[in-house]
């Protein structure tokens, strides 16, 4: 720390003057705790100023030196490379996820979730395996992956109202993921009046989603950069009689197909036999026509 007494002349100093380094020129002494500075600023323009004892910690002597002096704190250097080291380390540690979370995932799953799943930018994908393989498993290394690349902020998982706590669970023990479930009280003390707006990572449940319009409209306000649809079959739509029937949650699901960039369907029974009937769920994951400039009656294709 900076005593007073070091405050000699032409020593540079900062703190005298906000955002400014200033040369003593001179200084005299009013007792043992007060000194009155006689300074120049960068241009050269003379000040006179009492510095107190207190003052102390806030200065700072500056010392010349070369351009690539040591003369940084080192801890705040290991502070500032290890922060850079651990954002690049998804570049040197091919399965960071695993690594920094308490899993041991099987083989199919690290297939899944870095041989499919992570090389396809954007994702628009339906994870189908057997019941009790791991699917939720896949859907946290896939988030955990995404949010130490940067590349997810807000992720909304929508599953049926029984499994919204073991996902909530399930994200948090194993991979530090802090979801949210969405409830009343939550969307009733929305301070913005849409709780989506405010939640970043979200779990809803699927028919209080589906069935509730004014939900969906705050829902139609927000953006996300991953959706994860669990027991995603339960949207479905139905072709008969040369008509096409849509369900409240297949709706639901054309919703949320273009708000994300990354879509992901996840089911043990994607296929009930149909092949119209699959053929419009898989049209769940094409990807949203983007908004057309529009000038008069001119559509710009």
């Amino acid at each position: 720390m900076v005593r007073l007494e070091d405050l000699t002349k032409g020593t540079q100093v900062q703190g005298i003057l906000p955002n400014s380094i200033v040369t003593i020129v001179d200084a005299q002494w009013h007792g043992s705790d007060v000194v009155e500075l006689t300074y120049k600023d960068a241009s050269g323009t003379l000040g006179n100023e009492l510095v107190f004892r207190d003052r102390e910690p806030t200065l700072e002597i500056i010392t010349s030196g070369g351009a690539w002096s040591f003369t940084a704190d080192g801890a705040n250097f290991r502070l500032a490379s290890e922060a850079h080291r651990i954002r690049l380390a998804y570049l040197f540690d091919p399965l960071l996820a695993v690594h920094t979370s308490l899993v041991e995932p099987l083989p199919h799953q690290i297939t899944a979730v870095y041989g499919e799943m992570l090389t396809r930018q954007p994702l628009r994908f339906l994870l189908a395996d057997d019941p009790g393989a791991g699917k939720t498993i896949m859907a946290g290394l896939l988030m955990r992956e995404l949010l130490i690349r940067g590349d997810l902020h807000r992720c909304l998982v929508i599953c049926p109202g029984s499994l919204a706590p073991q996902w909530q669970d399930e994200l948090s023990q194993k991979f530090h993921l802090r979801f949210e479930i969405l409830t009343n009280d939550r969307i009733e003390s929305a301070v913005t009046g849409n709780a989506f707006a405010e939640m970043p990572l979200v779990i809803v449940r699927l028919d209080k989603l589906s069935r509730n319009q004014d939900l969906q409209a705050k829902l139609a306000q927000t953006d996300w950069d991953l959706v994860v649809c669990d027991e995603a079959h339960k949207m479905s739509a139905s072709f008969f009689g040369g008509e096409i029937k849509e369900t409240k949650r297949y709706k639901l699901g054309k919703l949320l197909s273009t708000l994300t960039r990354h879509f992901l369907l996840m089911s043990a029974t994607p296929h009930n036999g149909k092949e119209e009937d699959f053929q419009l769920f898989m049209a769940l994951l094409d990807e949203p026509i983007p908004l057309i400039p529009k000038y008069g009656n001119l559509l710009l294709v």
